[in-house]
């Protein structure tokens, strides 16, 4: 079954350009030209992952994703925007957004980028992995850290980001190494939602006070984990 993809673009000549290319590579396309359309089919029908338009009349990108975030926390969302401003791209991240294509953009690129995405949601058959990170048993193929107290739902990007931690506790992992393994490029404004991606790891993680994510400042992030260092 081909995935469905929810894409929400005002400009008509784009959004046709979208819609034509997608489906030529199998994609089952749903394609809405303004913020309100696009909530509406998300409201009635299941999509795999949604390119967001950030400038649309009547709701906007941003507040569109907010929305779809509020019914479901993990489908990808990437951002087709003519912004380079980095407030933007920052506030995009923050929000829940997974990618962001800067306009004008090749339609290969995007269609490279819905791949990777759609493959990170799991919609392909992988064996079942799971990894001891101090106290949290974390099952990476379901997305969950559990601990005998709670446990904590990631997203994509969350558990990418820990599970390549996690296989070099201990050791130095390169910013350049992450955002070319988890975003595909070296990019600096990729690199500030990195930031905010550990930020998130660390609050997860602070109920085992053996575990620390180690800030090498311009460098890169350890995992430390004490309980195997002792």
């Amino acid at each position: 079954m081909s995935a469905r993809i929810l894409v929400a673009e005002d400009d008509s000549n784009l959004g046709f350009v979208i819609e034509d290319h997608l489906k030529s590579e199998g994609f089952e396309v749903h394609w809405a030209m303004d913020g309100v359309e696009a909530l509406a089919k998300f409201k009635n029908q299941d999509f795999d992952l949604c390119l967001l338009d950030v400038m649309m009349p009547r709701l906007d990108g941003f507040n569109l994703a907010r929305s779809i975030r509020e019914k479901d926390e993990f489908i990808p969302i990437i951002f087709l925007t003519a912004k380079s401003l980095e407030e933007d791209k920052l506030k995009g991240f923050e929000i829940g957004g997974d990618d962001y294509v800067t306009k004008p953009f090749s339609i290969k690129e995007l269609t490279h980028r819905v791949r990777v995405f759609l493959r990170r949601s799991g919609n392909y058959a992988h064996p079942r992995e799971e990894i001891q990170v101090g106290i949290f048993r974390f099952d990476i193929n379901n997305l969950t850290l559990c601990n005998a107290d709670q446990k904590v739902d990631l997203t994509q990007i969350e558990a990418d980001l820990l599970r390549l931690l996690a296989i070099n506790f201990n050791q130095l992992v390169t910013r350049e190494e992450i955002l070319i393994r988890i975003w595909g490029e070296n990019d600096y404004f990729k690199g500030r939602s990195l930031d905010v991606f550990i930020t998130r790891l660390r609050k997860y993680l602070k109920e085992d006070p053996a575990l620390e994510i180690r800030n090498h400042h311009g460098v890169g992030f350890t995992l430390l984990n004490h309980h195997l260092s002792d």
